[in-house]
């Protein structure tokens, strides 16, 4: 397989979306094999087609800045591309991916039997007689289901960006403890009553997850066991040697938001759940987690488990994916400013897009990693 970091030609080249030029533009000039060397000989599709439909994410500027694109199918990489300044060493920051992962993690407890997904969450701060909170379930933290107030963007709330509890949590106020942060904030619904995206409900399970390790309260005991656990059951046995998990100076996993990591390793993980948990004939994780990441939960049927799926939301929900445009069981870990998972059992096929783009215009580049997928047969 031959892959190197390519910077695509943007002056001469036409951006195409999987069809041909049309009115009076003149034809996109023939790349040379080099030119198309990122691509492997493997691929299935034509070099020349998965290139025209790849070129856009780095060119057009609808797309803003593409720094990383990898498309494994088969288990192989058939494509791997870099902007200027990143390679295949560059650890990329996941952002709200990394939700996804500490829905992977809470499952190995509750496969160990040392956490139950319909018992109420075991958090300290809730156990208080009379305190509704003390109802909230493991499930409905999963689903985004819990009732607890919490503003994720200053857009969403009508705030200022200082004011949005998820700056306030990881940068401001909050940053010193992001589980007491988010254990403190009161209930504005029942639980299990309403969708609501919350990085702080995540921080909320990474804190559950490091106090069912651990009744240490000492932050570096909290972050070196923590981050054994999440080594021995998730990144070694993967083979995710270039990942890095972040912690708050408490010692909690900033699950809801931080990870570092290259985009091979993203792309493992891609894998890992698109083999239902099990990697070269090893099942980690039970196929019946994977079965509930992935299934629609009540409230937002293009939610599951913390992780996103290709189905229509409920009116007035920003969309997310791209359901008209592949099968339904697509699923996403999806991260701030356009990082990307994306995973299609049905096509064999994992996707990894890593860049820079302004949430409030996603949609052209999410669009795009449709047409790529879109490709590729689905299997009979």
């Amino acid at each position: 397989m031959h892959k190197i970091k390519l910077a695509l030609l943007s002056a001469f080249t036409i951006a195409l979306s999987g069809c041909g030029a049309t009115g009076d533009s003149a034809p996109a000039p023939e790349k040379s094999a080099a030119e198309l060397a990122y691509i492997s000989d493997a691929s299935p599709i034509a070099k020349s087609r998965l290139d025209a439909a790849i070129t856009p994410l780095f060119d057009d500027p609808a797309m803003a800045e593409t720094r990383a694109l990898l498309v494994m199918h088969q288990g192989k990489i058939i494509a791997e591309l870099y902007g200027d300044g990143y390679d295949a060493d560059t650890r990329f920051i996941s952002w709200s991916m990394a939700k996804s992962f500490t829905g992977v993690l809470i499952g190995f407890l509750v496969a160990d039997g040392r956490l139950v997904l319909d018992d109420p969450a075991p958090v300290p701060a809730w156990q208080r007689s009379g305190d509704p909170r003390g109802e909230i379930t493991l499930r409905q933290l999963l689903q985004m289901s819990s009732g607890l107030d919490h503003t994720e963007t200053a857009e969403e709330g009508g705030k200022t960006v200082f004011e949005a509890d998820t700056n306030r949590m990881l940068f401001l106020d909050g940053a010193q403890d992001v589980a007491a942060y988010a254990e403190a904030r009161p209930m504005e619904a029942r639980p299990g009553e309403k969708f609501e995206y919350s990085t702080a409900t995540s921080m909320i399970l990474s804190d559950i997850i490091t106090r069912t390790l651990t009744r240490s309260t000492d932050p570096q005991v909290r972050r070196d066991i923590t981050l054994r656990f999440i080594r021995g059951r998730l990144l070694e046995p993967l083979g995710m040697d270039g990942t890095y998990p972040e912690f708050d100076p408490s010692g909690t996993f900033l699950g809801g938001s931080i990870i570092q990591a290259t985009a091979r390793d993203y792309a493992k993980f891609g894998e890992f759940l698109r083999h239902k948990g099990a990697r070269k004939g090893a099942q980690h994780l039970p196929v019946s987690w994977v079965r509930f990441m992935t299934t629609s939960s009540e409230n937002d049927a293009a939610y599951g488990g913390h992780i996103w799926l290709n189905k229509h939301r409920p009116e007035g929900r920003n969309p997310v994916l791209f359901p008209d445009n592949g099968p339904d069981t697509i699923f996403a870990a999806l991260g701030h400013l356009g990082q990307q998972i994306v995973v299609s059992p049905d096509q064999q096929l994992t996707v990894v897009r890593l860049g820079k783009t302004q949430d409030d215009v996603l949609a052209p580049m999410s669009a795009q990693i449709g047409r790529i997928m879109a490709l590729f047969p689905v299997r009979g």
